[in-house]
């Protein structure tokens, strides 16, 4: 089925005349009646002063001047019905939203995207990234990803990344700074800060050393350098300024690329992580964005229905 074309009275008109070369043909194409036809165009002559047609025998022929007018008809007529088409293929494209946060948008997702658009080349996703989202689903469609512990979601919840943390570092800051082969080194090793919410919701280095038994004299921290996103973070860490607290699911490719390396014990939060949380309102697309992401992130079953 042809989609409508739009409305472009006049101009529509003279440049079906003027690629047919008749009134009636004109008129068949445009589902028009010939008399119709023929009113339009001799009001636009009078419009515009000049004759635009010589009736002939069999059909039409444009003079000097309907020449000049057809050429930038013509060319106008389908610029303006190749916009409408792209504007109706783009409003039939689908478009899954995906609300999380920077940290793992730009760490996790962006890198993961290229697999999504193959797969999907047909699917549009907007990707609204915040400081921190809320741990609450999503009644207009929005598939969201967000860290939390267990107690906070629904049980459609489904747990995408368990918080697995370790420290990190590049080689040159240790070859600067010197190794770090105990725990207690991390105590006097300059250390890179993510601001959060007291009580931190996640592990920050001082439940991170807490949970080692070790104390960090007051007098350690000085030069530390403190960051409000978690992707900042990773770009000190990168950037030799220091060690940072690296979530494993996050900096993964990092260290397998070599550009980072632990340095120190991993620990584990298996209730706490990022979270896949569906909308309340779900459709084709976002069934299809939740099944890639549990996929990528190596998780077999899907969010329950």
């Amino acid at each position: 089925m042809k989609s409508r074309r739009v409305d472009l009275g006049w101009m529509r008109i003279f440049a079906e005349i003027g690629k047919a070369g008749s009134l009636s043909a004109a008129a068949s194409a445009l589902g028009l009646t010939q008399p119709a036809v023929s009113y339009q165009i001799r009001r636009l002559e009078e419009q515009l002063g000049v004759s635009l047609l010589k009736r002939q025998h069999r059909g039409v022929e444009l003079t000097p001047e309907g020449q000049r007018l057809f050429d930038v008809v013509a060319k106008s007529v389908s610029e303006i019905d190749q916009l409408a088409r792209r504007f109706r293929n783009e409003a039939d494209r689908p478009t899954i939203r995906l609300r999380t946060d920077y940290a793992f948008s730009a760490l996790w997702l962006i890198p993961r995207m290229h697999v999504f658009r193959m797969l999907y080349p047909n699917v549009d996703i907007q990707i609204v990234a915040t400081q921190r989202t809320q741990g609450n689903r999503s009644d207009d469609g929005d598939v969201a990803v967000v860290f939390g512990r267990q107690t906070e979601f629904e049980r459609q919840a489904v747990l995408l990344l368990p918080e697995r943390v370790a420290p990190v570092c590049t080689q040159g800051f240790l070859d600067r700074y010197g190794a770090i082969s105990a725990p207690t080194d991390l105590a006097r090793a300059r250390l890179i800060h993510l601001d959060a919410a007291e009580p931190s919701p996640w592990f920050d280095w001082r439940r991170y050393l807490a949970e080692l038994g070790v104390s960090r004299d007051s007098h350690a921290g000085q030069g530390d350098v403190s960051f409000n996103t978690y992707s900042l973070v990773v770009q000190a860490a990168i950037g030799e300024q220091g060690v940072a607290i690296g979530w494993m699911g996050l900096v993964e490719p990092l260290l397998a690329s070599g550009m980072l390396k632990t340095a120190g014990p991993t620990l584990e939060a298996p209730d706490r992580g990022y979270w896949l949380l569906p909308p309340r309102t779900r459709d084709a697309q976002s069934d299809l964005l939740a099944a890639w992401l549990t996929a990528e992130a190596g998780i077999v079953s899907r969010p329950d229905p």
